[in-house]
């Protein structure tokens, strides 16, 4: 795509949802951290549904510590990889409370090292909590941004880098809800909604589905 028809791409998206935001549910920075780490290779609504049980009980590191691994894992037993999550979770805990104050650190090489958290990970949190122009490349965005030609890449390093190049400096905050909601509900997998996409003229895909 063209800088031009790049410009045009989120113009339209911003048209359609002026303010996109995470569909994960979440109140202060540890809780929306928990909550990502907890959606790897889940959905958001699984996580929601769990985090509603889990938060009025432990949302602060001292409580998810308290509460253990094995007090952890009812609370998730429904999401993928729960044993593993469980174990991140209260490890993640733990190093806040050793190092962090029990706070949420905001920098990516802080957050990174926190058990559980890798790059994606640390891009949502600096994004959505603190505000950072982050972009945070999951299977949604790195299909969207190959299939439509807007940043195409081997990896999600190569999309991420090429992303944060080429999206105009105004549009860059919101750009990874914007991609996400755009690849979740319009730019499926196995079968996008070409007819009903806003970008459909912009967008490279040779295979579009027939509106």
């Amino acid at each position: 795509m063209t800088a031009a028809e790049i410009r045009e791409f989120f113009a339209r998206l911003k048209e359609i949802n002026p303010k996109p935001a995470t569909e994960l549910e979440y109140g202060t920075p540890f809780e929306l951290l928990v909550a990502v780490i907890l959606s790897a290779q889940a959905t958001d609504v699984g996580v929601n549904k769990a985090t509603r049980r889990l938060f009025p009980v432990a949302n602060t590191p001292q409580q998810l510590v308290a509460l253990g691994v094995e007090g952890l894992k009812p609370y998730i037993a429904t999401i993928g990889l729960y044993n593993a999550k469980a174990g991140n979770v209260v490890a993640m805990s733990q190093q806040l409370l050793d190092l962090h104050d029990g706070q949420v650190p905001r920098t990516r090489e802080a957050l990174e090292a926190l058990p559980g958290v890798g790059r994606k990970t640390a891009n949502v949190v600096l994004n959505t909590a603190f505000g950072e122009p982050t972009i945070a490349v999951d299977t949604h965005i790195f299909r969207v941004s190959n299939r439509t030609g807007l940043a195409r890449g081997k990896d999600v390093r190569a999309v991420e880098a090429r992303l944060m190049k080429v999206v105009p400096e105004d549009y860059r905050l919101d750009a990874h809800h914007w991609l996400i909601l755009h690849g979740r509900y319009t730019c499926k997998a196995r079968k996008p909604d070409c007819p009903h996409c806003v970008v459909r003229d912009l967008c490279r895909f040779a295979d579009k589905t027939p509106g």
